[in-house]
């Protein structure tokens, strides 16, 4: 009987990403085969293909991979596929040779793999990423035999250790060293009652040290790289910011030399933002990792997070200088250019108030000019007008009027300029009112 409201789209799908990676069962003494690639440009259609090539996998299909992991299971060892957002890791866990066990020295691995060397080279991708981890009993109760016996399988080398678990359960021993084959070595020792489960997710908690570290330290080659063009560019901004205060260039050429300046640091913060993001995170999966692993120190060796944390956090260091370097040399080109904008603002409004004082002082010219001509106006309409009257005057005289022309005219002159005047303002008004309306 169903009592839910409907699912929501997503439900399943988030739901079972807990279990989308489950994690190993390995049966000791093995020998884990690890590889991961860098998957730019590589489609899942390339990786089944190879998958493929598998005995028995002629039938596997490309939508067996949508879930971004797969496990193959054959009659001696497995192979499991997981694809990550940059790589895409491969894993063969097979029995261990005997001739491999812990008292050998620096023993061959790769000649009895399950997998052929060619399948193995063949794997689409480029290499980040190589391992043989090699999980077999050992007796922990005795410490300083069983470590001298580590040396010794990695052939004296120098080598990193750690107790791991609550309980101190394993060993896990390394050098960290890239052997001629292009493998890195891995030992783990435990006790022979080590459960598969157990084994598992030690062997998965190693693996994902190693790949997150390298992973991480890809930021690294690009800090350096920027290193030199975030150098030039601040010096360029400071020279910007000297001819921006003492006004030694216009504002045309700063504006210029901004723009030039925030194109480039806008570039690079495009091409290695994500870089520098992705370097933060994966420095933070290794850090969880290692908090995982519980280690304790054995007698005369640094513990593997130790060793790491030395050399992996002035990296990450860098890194994040760098990108904060990025970050704050963007904000600082911001405010140059805000404060060019101020300037250019002032100066626009100077040459505003300059412009507004001739136009008035134009204005006034102008009225005044007006006022004069609207007089002479006045006066030369008034005289056309003084003399129509003096021609009627003369007129109504010849008639036989009792009147002389010339006092009349005269008497009425200030009557004429009045009314002419009067007339005048009133045009003035009509069209100011007009243009109000």
């Amino acid at each position: 009987m169903n009592v839910l409201p409907a699912d929501d789209a997503q439900r399943e799908l988030l739901h079972n990403e807990i279990h989308a990676r489950p994690t190993a069962r390995i049966r000791l003494p093995a020998l884990v085969v690890y590889v991961a690639v860098l998957n730019e440009g590589i489609s899942r259609e390339q990786e089944s293909e190879h998958l493929r090539r598998l005995p028995g996998q002629e039938h596997l299909k490309a939508e067996q991979l949508t879930g971004n992991f797969l496990r193959l299971r054959f009659a001696t060892h497995t192979v499991k596929w997981e694809r990550h957002t940059e790589f895409t890791r491969y894993s063969i866990v097979q029995h261990l040779p005997e001739h491999a066990y812990l008292g050998a020295s620096r023993p061959e691995l790769l000649s009895e793999l399950v997998v052929s060397p060619e399948w193995l080279a063949g794997i689409p991708g480029r290499t980040i990423s190589a391992i043989k981890l090699v999980m077999t009993h050992g007796d922990l109760s005795t410490p300083e035999e069983t470590m001298a016996l580590a040396r010794h399988w990695f052939g004296d080398a120098p080598v990193v250790a750690s107790v791991v678990g609550n309980t101190g359960h394993s060993w896990a021993v390394t050098d960290f060293m890239v052997g001629p084959s292009g493998f890195e070595r891995i030992l783990v020792l435990t006790p022979s009652n080590t459960s598969p489960t157990r084994a598992g997710r030690l062997s998965q908690r190693l693996l994902e040290i190693e790949t997150y570290r390298l992973m991480a330290l890809r930021g690294l080659p690009v800090s350096k790289q920027l290193s030199p063009v975030l150098a030039q560019a601040e010096t360029q901004l400071l020279d910007i910011t000297a001819q921006l205060e003492h006004k030694k260039a216009s504002a045309r050429e700063l504006l210029e030399q901004l723009v030039g300046l925030a194109t480039r640091i806008e570039r690079a913060t495009a091409e290695h933002a994500y870089r520098f993001s992705a370097t933060q995170a994966y420095a933070s999966l290794v850090q969880q990792r290692l908090t995982e692993l519980r280690e304790r120190p054995l007698a005369g060796t640094q513990t593997i997070g130790e060793f790491l944390q030395r050399r992996l956090s002035p990296a990450m260091a860098t890194v994040v200088a760098s990108s904060q370097r990025l970050g704050s040399l963007a904000e600082r080109i911001s405010r140059a250019s805000a404060l060019l904008r101020t300037r250019v603002d002032i100066a626009t409004e100077e040459q505003n108030h300059l412009l507004l004082e001739k136009l008035t002082r134009g204005q006034e010219l102008q009225l005044r000019l007006q006022i004069t001509v609207e007089g002479l106006s006045i006066a030369a309409i008034s005289y056309y007008v003084i003399g129509l009257l003096l021609y009627l005057a003369k007129a109504l005289y010849g008639l036989g009027l009792p009147l002389h022309p010339e006092i009349v005219v005269g008497a009425a002159v200030p009557v004429v300029l009045w009314a002419v005047w009067r007339t005048t303002r009133r045009i003035h008004k009509a069209l100011h009112k007009h243009k109000g309306v």
